[in-house]
């Protein structure tokens, strides 16, 4: 195992949420000292619970703060070794709705950010979690990072932006920095509450609960699926290389299956659930780019990528998880 990160000090904005808190309990677990930022913004998926089992460790600390707060910013980068960029809004679904939360956390958030490393930490490396949304629909699958970006809306159009801003302040102020993106994300730790993010752990609610899963379309688009302790094991991997930093890089998986297959493999291992088919929401139906995985080729070559979790076992440990904790996330 890589002694890399005893001992280093590493800043996880949005540090309570989904993927940053998987994140930071892997971090602590490695030896790091980590600081938390978070702004707690309701339904953006901020959960204390979330790093209940670090919550006393002398390694961590938590700071609940927003990081468009110039002052806070200018603070929490002094003497890090690293900093995990994750804190955005990240439904774009919301994005149609109100699209202001979008600019101020994705696009003013991570400006704050990089001026402030500009100004009081300007050595630190920095790692970007954006989507594989700001490609829009796939010319063809899989997508390698070279192709052409054609967001479909307004959430995705301000993550390309965070993206060339942080490769703007790489060039210019030689502020090191990764920029990744990310397919679908499933596992614990994520919010239950609406549909409006992380469609596999929607459908895992729904068949916990004995609901009926909806199939827009027909659910025979295609994606990839990747487990957050996969995800997160591939973020600590690449910030770790020296090479990787300036370059772009599709955190995903190697295989595509159908919303249908996945529903249908969630309702066989929770033993409960259906499913029916049914048109797409107007709100969906203007997001939906159709059939679109990544091309990891690039990661693997960086990292030796390898898939650690199934989708079988990843959806099985989803499943258990939130049978032991739903009241904390619905």
């Amino acid at each position: 195992m890589s002694t890399y990160w005893q001992g280093k000090r590493v800043l996880v904005t949005g540090g309570l949420g989904f993927i940053g808190s998987t994140l930071a309990i892997r971090l602590v677990q490695l030896g790091s000292y980590v600081t938390i930022v978070d702004a707690m913004i309701p339904f953006l998926g901020g959960n204390e619970f979330n790093i209940d089992i670090i919550k006393n460790s002398p390694l961590l600390k938590v700071n609940i703060s927003n990081i468009y707060d110039r002052e806070s910013m200018e603070h929490l980068v002094k003497n890090q070794d690293h900093i995990f960029h994750l804190a955005s809004q990240v439904s774009h679904i919301l994005g149609q709705i109100d699209p202001l939360p979008d600019i101020q956390y994705n696009i003013l958030g991570t400006t704050t950010l990089l001026e402030a490393c500009k100004k009081n930490n300007p050595s630190v490396k920095i790692l970007y979690t954006g989507t594989r949304g700001q490609y829009g629909p796939a010319m063809h699958n899989p997508i390698p990072e070279e192709a052409s970006l054609s967001p479909l809306g307004l959430h995705e159009i301000t993550k390309v932006a965070a993206e060339q801003i942080l490769l703007q302040y790489h060039k210019r102020h030689c502020i090191k920095s990764i920029l990744t993106r990310l397919t679908n994300i499933y596992g614990p730790r994520a919010q239950m509450r609406s549909d409006k993010y992380c469609v596999v752990n929607w459908f895992i609610r729904l068949a916990l609960e004995n609901q009926t899963i909806s199939l827009h379309g027909g659910g025979n688009y295609k994606r990839d699926f990747l487990f957050v302790d996969d995800c997160v094991g591939d973020l600590i991997q690449l910030a770790e290389k020296e090479e990787a930093y300036g370059n772009i890089y599709n955190i995903g998986n190697d295989t595509a299956v159908s919303f249908a297959e996945i529903a249908q493999l969630i309702i066989a291992i929770a033993e409960t659930g259906q499913t029916q088919t049914t048109d797409f929401t107007q709100e969906r139906k203007m997001n939906e780019p159709g059939d679109i995985y990544l091309d990891i080729t690039k990661i693997r070559k960086t990292i030796s990528w390898q898939q650690r979790t199934s989708l079988r076992e990843g959806i099985q440990k989803t499943v258990a998880f939130y049978r032991q904790h739903k009241n904390h996330y619905y």
